[in-house]
């Protein structure tokens, strides 16, 4: 097994956790409790009929770190994960090396293509090129972020002659972790991505995903300089300390739980019983 499982905690950023005195108290309950990291989503529109209700209050993603980077001190705070085709990224570099500076070096950027036609058209993208925009994107947050004078001509972006200050506390930026069960997003993590994410996965889902990361990068070349690829896994529910154990056997390096509702009091029961099976335990 591998030593030292974290446990992260996602959904502060949704239902009633997005009353603003009730973050407060869970994001510092959550910190006390020995949680290693908080983990937020990404839907900014969404139509009725998928399995995330609209009218749920759900607080955009880096409005909320940005508010727990203000409430904690030890935690990570990480996207879990935003959906980078539907951002500006040139602004969204500014925002996130900007959250960088303010919580001290504890950001981790989670990035996905997206999958939410409705909401992606609404934001001025299309599913046929979502997996471009990616991939451009990112490499013009990378360019902005660590290069003296960026400078980036692509398909949908063009930077020349500005600069963007304060660079991330990170050097030569906040991890970058990969979601998605897609070919397209193993070859993201495999190829650039310091860590992947995986969704509702119990132990054979996790098993499937984690042989088709290994698979990937027996025909794709990952920079020596990124050295491990961080497997990071949200389970079914929440799990006992054998369980977990399974997880870390397979190659999971943290398990992030959410409550079986954002709704009511199941986010504090969820924070209650991770302290008392887990922290310490695994």
């Amino acid at each position: 097994m591998a030593d030292g499982l974290k446990l992260g905690l996602y959904g502060l950023h949704r239902g009633g956790s997005a009353d603003p005195d009730t973050l407060v108290r869970r994001a510092r309950l959550a910190e006390e409790a020995g949680f290693e990291s908080l983990w937020v989503g990404d839907h900014i529109a969404l139509p009725s009929g998928l399995g995330d209700p609209p009218e749920q209050p759900r607080l955009e993603a880096v409005v909320a770190l940005a508010y727990m980077a203000a409430l904690t001190s030890r935690m990570r705070l990480c996207l879990g994960v935003i959906v980078l085709p539907q951002r500006q990224p040139v602004l969204l570099a500014k925002q996130l090396a900007s959250i960088d500076v303010l919580c001290k070096g504890r950001l981790t950027v989670g990035i996905g293509v997206g999958y939410v036609e409705q909401e992606l058209r609404a934001l001025g993208v299309s599913l046929a090129d979502r997996g471009a925009r990616t991939d451009e994107y990112l490499a013009v947050m990378r360019a902005l972020w660590d290069e003296p004078t960026p400078s980036f001509q692509g398909r949908f972006v063009d930077v020349a002659d500005v600069v963007e200050r304060p660079r991330p506390v990170q050097r030569p930026c906040p991890p970058i972790v990969v979601g998605g069960e897609s070919p397209a997003a193993y070859r993201r993590a495999v190829q650039g991505g310091n860590g992947w994410y995986g969704w509702d996965l119990d132990l054979e889902g996790t098993a499937g995903a984690l042989a088709a990361l290994r698979e990937t990068a027996s025909r794709y070349q990952r920079p020596p300089g990124l050295g491990e690829l961080e497997i990071t896994i949200t389970p079914r529910g929440v799990v006992d300390v054998e369980t977990a154990r399974r997880y870390a056997d397979l190659g999971v390096h943290r398990l992030a739980f959410l409550p079986p509702t954002m709704e009511g009091s199941a986010m504090d029961e969820l924070i209650a019983s991770v302290a008392e099976t887990l922290v310490g335990r695994i």
